[in-house]
């Protein structure tokens, strides 16, 4: 098989899996959570009440797709619409009390997926991958810049993690 075939094959089977896992882990824990869901809820969690276009463009999805991983962040008590009170046409999205009080346990469940996941990799092979997923990144959109979006939304290690 050919090196650049691999690639996309290999990456598109663990991504697949990487998905598959963390919702597996999410319920086990007692949570019908999607990866796409958990990534609404993180960026929520961080930054604070936002607009639908806010999370789209953080976690970089359409508009469309944000609107229904809200509906099912709503329908589970995670997130609640409120109408934006300077521009009635918005709707800020707000995490609800329930959601603060599950955070930890969510976040411990997403933490235990992703050190299952990366395992013993040591850190220098993970630092190449995220390089070259970067350059892959830049080659398909060369004004994306995944470093500063990760600088300008870090992820916040748990302190349980």
């Amino acid at each position: 098989m050919v090196l650049e075939k691999q690639v996309f094959l290999f990456l598109n089977i663990a991504h697949n899996s990487m998905k598959q896992r963390l919702t597996e882990t999410f319920r086990n824990g007692g949570f019908q959570l999607s990866p796409e869901q958990f990534l609404v809820m993180d960026t929520l969690w961080d930054e604070g009440v936002l607009t639908q276009q806010q999370i789209a463009d953080i976690t970089m999805r359409d508009k469309n797709s944000i609107v229904k991983l809200i509906d099912g962040l709503e329908s589970r008590d995670l997130v609640r619409r409120v109408s934006n009170p300077d521009d009635r046409r918005q709707n800020l999205i707000e995490v609800t009390p329930y959601s603060l009080s599950v955070r930890e346990k969510i976040n411990a469940l997403a933490y235990e997926s992703v050190y299952g996941i990366l395992g013993d990799i040591p850190q220098k092979d993970l630092s190449t991958f995220v390089r070259v997923l970067t350059l892959m990144e830049k080659n398909m959109d060369p004004a994306s810049d995944l470093k500063a979006l990760a600088e300008k939304y870090p992820t916040k290690k748990n302190n349980n993690g």
